[in-house]
């Protein structure tokens, strides 16, 4: 069972000054994402030598966002109240907790009317990958699974994960009674990393977002 401590990742600040981004994953891993983040005015734009990307991102600043060209992008604000995020010259207000999709091609800028905000970035290649994020709440009594393909990030709340059984190696039956598996906690921001082995299960009180990150259909742009 994969954890990713948000604590653990480290802020690299955009070159514009408008705020800082802390990579969750990225797939495949290229060249240092610190060294990517000092030329980009934004995000990784320039270091597009991947095909999909998680992020979290701090933004204290209005300013322009960073093109990705033939990548899609669902952003989500998960802290703050309100994003007024310009697409192309349309204006989109993003409330928290509501993915809005939009072209990496675009030409997009964030201001905020409302003070700073923190947003979930989930970039993929057309073509390749396609992303889905979904904000569920979390129950205490019916732990949500989390496949192979996916993360689970805390978003609030508290939260604990530990290895399911659903994918796992048959056992011989027994009569004693298996021991409960033990239960890790999360921290905000923390990232459950996907299996269909021994599936992560994860329980609490609070708010989740499950990010999807499939194979493109062939043919799909």
């Amino acid at each position: 069972m994969e954890i990713i401590r948000y604590a653990e990742l480290k802020a690299h600040p955009w070159r514009n000054g408008g705020g800082v981004t802390r990579e969750v994953a990225r797939h495949p891993r290229t060249r240092s994402v610190e060294t990517a983040l000092q030329t980009a005015p934004q995000d990784t734009a320039q270091d597009n030598a991947w095909d999909w990307r998680v992020s979290i991102a701090e933004v204290s600043k209005a300013g322009p966002f960073s093109a990705y060209a033939g990548m899609d992008r669902v952003l989500t604000v998960i802290d703050g109240d309100l994003l007024l995020l310009s697409v192309d010259g349309a204006e989109h207000p993003l409330e928290k907790y509501r993915p809005f999709r939009f072209s990496g091609d675009a030409d997009s800028a964030g201001a905020l009317p409302t003070g700073d905000i923190r947003d979930l970035n989930v970039i993929t290649r057309n073509g390749a990958f396609k992303g889905y994020t979904s904000i569920i709440e979390l129950s205490k009594k019916r732990a949500h699974p989390v496949f192979a393909g996916q993360f689970g990030i805390l978003l609030q709340g508290q939260g604990t994960v530990s290895p399911g059984t659903a994918g796992g190696p048959p056992t011989e039956p027994t009569a004693a009674v298996a021991p409960e598996p033990e239960r890790v906690e999360l921290n905000r921001y923390d990232a459950v990393v996907g299996s269909d082995t021994e599936t992560p299960e994860i329980v609490g009180r609070g708010f989740l977002a499950v990010i999807s990150i499939d194979p493109a259909e062939p043919g799909t742009v």
